[in-house]
């Protein structure tokens, strides 16, 4: 963000962007440290955006449900990443998400950086844009209540 800052500052204009996670915003979505670094990200962003608005550059930052890259497989050892554990992870994280039908992809995750870099989120910042399809808004305890 600071070496950004450098270019922007002058010209009085710019976007930063960072990437978070929903750990930054609901507890029990990953291991400490990575929850904890995802809260360092937000809280940095934020206070960026904070410093920086009055040279006219905005700060946002993504924070995307679970994308299926090779992120939330690499815990496992490369023989036990097979097209099973896929499916299988792809439907825990879609039985958990919701928006039902729809499977969150790096492209979502990308037009989402892209809208926040543009000119029409010009009044946009400080900002966690949440790319959960709604994940963070319900309470996930009351789906034992669901048929």
């Amino acid at each position: 963000m600071k070496h950004a800052a450098r270019i922007m500052i002058p010209k009085k204009n710019g976007s930063i962007i960072s990437i978070g996670s929903v750990s930054s915003a609901q507890g029990g979505m990953g291991p400490h440290a990575y929850t904890g670094s995802k809260h360092a990200v937000l809280g940095l962003t934020k206070n960026v955006a904070a410093e920086l608005g009055m040279h006219g550059i905005r700060v946002n930052c993504v924070s995307p449900y679970c994308v299926l890259t090779s992120l939330p497989l690499a815990h496992l050892p490369e023989s036990e990443r097979t097209e099973d554990v896929v499916a299988s992870v792809r439907d825990f994280t879609g039985r958990k998400a919701n928006l039902q039908g729809v499977e969150l992809t790096t492209h979502d995750v990308a037009n989402a950086v892209l809208f926040l870099a543009s000119d029409d989120a010009r009044y946009i910042s400080g900002e966690n844009l949440m790319i959960d399809g709604g994940f963070t808004s319900i309470n996930h305890s009351l789906q034992v209540f669901r048929s």
